[in-house]
């Protein structure tokens, strides 16, 4: 069993970043997908946290997620843009 205070994998982090940014450009997880050239089922395993995903495929999502990978890896996502407005 895990200690509650141990923080998430860096696997976790990025998938959940990953779902926060995606959700908050208002992009589906096809749309996503589709343009990391990846298919939407390892993307929905990447964002749940299942799938160790290489550093190309990160790479691939921060371009097309229009992101800095770096910011992606963060366990406190900096605030975005569409946020500061809401």
């Amino acid at each position: 069993m895990k200690n509650p205070e141990t923080p998430p994998s860096a696997r976790v982090i990025f998938g959940q970043n990953v779902r926060r940014v995606r959700r908050l450009k208002e992009m589906s997880q096809e749309e996503l997908a589709f343009r990391a050239d990846i298919s939407r089922t390892y993307l929905s395993e990447v964002e749940r946290g299942e799938r160790n995903i290489s550093v190309d495929n990160m790479e691939a999502l921060a371009f097309a997620l229009e992101m800095e990978l770096p910011d992606l890896m963060r366990l406190r996502l900096l605030s975005l843009p569409s946020e500061e407005s809401r």
